[in-house]
């Protein structure tokens, strides 16, 4: 089975970019992000509540706790949000109208303002994609790139697997790109 590619820096800039040019900027931006920066499945993102990001008083939480239905393995998990991704929810629900603030509404909807499924959402980031320049990238790429870029910064797999919520780090070190540069800067630094 062939994977989702990594995304280069390079490649999310162009993505981000294309959003600003689409009929929803600020919620393909915000699709885009929570993959990116919380190495969220798609399905889990479309499956948020207003109440999983928001306090009631408003406020973007510091993590996520998304239910045991919310997941791919019906189990529940929580997704720490760093202050860049806090910054960027908090952006978009500001642009939200007041009705949509409802604790139960989706976080992110289709154009009717209803609730994305998780194959919709993920037919929408293949077409972001496509018409950004990244025909082989799929929803699963940012999720792929959120932990490829952590072990490349040195994180441990174990601590990568519990943000992914991975159950194995067999499974965690499977997402992990390797390239001859990666390779080439590990032997330099014996």
């Amino acid at each position: 089975m062939k994977q989702a590619p990594v995304l280069t820096e390079r490649d999310a800039k162009r993505v981000l970019l294309y959003c600003k040019q689409t009929a929803f900027p600020d919620r393909n931006r915000c699709v885009f992000m929570l993959g990116y920066l919380a190495g969220m499945r798609i399905g889990e993102i479309a499956a948020l509540r207003i109440g999983d990001v928001l306090t009631a008083e408003g406020d973007v939480r510091a993590s996520i706790q998304l239910a045991a239905a919310q997941t791919k393995g019906n189990e529940a998990r929580t997704v720490l949000l760093n202050a860049q991704l806090q910054a960027e929810l908090g952006a978009y629900v500001d642009k939200l109208p007041e009705v949509a603030k409802v604790a139960a509404a989706p976080f992110i909807t289709s154009k009717s303002g209803k609730l994305f499924s998780a194959n919709g959402l993920c037919q929408l980031m293949l077409k972001l994609y496509d018409d950004a320049g990244l025909d082989r990238a799929t929803s699963h790429s940012t999720r792929r790139t959120f932990i490829t870029t952590l072990a490349h910064k040195g994180v441990n797999v174990r601590v990568l697997a519990a943000l992914a919520g991975h159950r194995s780090i067999g499974t965690t070190q499977k997402y992990i790109d390797l390239n001859d540069n990666i390779l080439r800067a590990a032997v330099e630094m014996m």
